[in-house]
């Protein structure tokens, strides 16, 4: 029977199958992931397309040992949103860091909301609007 176990060295052999298993669990959305001394993965579209990645959000979770959801300024996700969080042993020190992209981030919902009152407004005024509503009645 295998083991894996999940330390400060895991290597990419451990860290693996429970990164596709999330890679899966998220709908195949890419994941990276890497343990504090050694680099790790990067999980698309149902495969590793790195096993070798160190990737600078990852790095700086280790450092800080805080999750982080940033827009990365350099890396493969460069500009992309993404969340990156530690995983810690029993006293609380970050021994890996695991991330995904981040689709929550793409959109901010309170921005998009107010656009579309905006359009709305703009194209409907304040009377009776012709648009079709989310079940296709007229507003009113």
């Amino acid at each position: 029977m295998e083991t894996y176990e999940i330390s400060a060295a895991a290597d990419t052999r451990a860290l693996q199958p429970i990164m596709m298993a999330l890679h899966e669990l998220l709908n195949r959305l890419p994941v990276t992931a890497r343990s504090r001394e050694r680099p790790g993965l990067r999980i698309e579209a149902g495969r590793v397309v790195d096993d070798a990645y160190s990737g600078p959000v990852l790095e700086e979770v280790l450092a800080a040992n805080e999750a982080l959801r940033i827009r990365p300024a350099s890396g493969p996700y460069r500009g992309t949103p993404v969340i990156v969080v530690p995983i810690r042993d029993s006293s609380g020190a970050a021994i890996a860091a695991i991330g995904v992209v981040d689709i929550t981030g793409i959109f901010d919902l309170a921005s998009l909301m107010e656009q579309q009152s905006d359009l709305v407004r703009e194209v409907c005024g304040t009377g009776f609007c012709p648009v079709g509503g989310p079940y296709g009645e007229p507003r009113s």
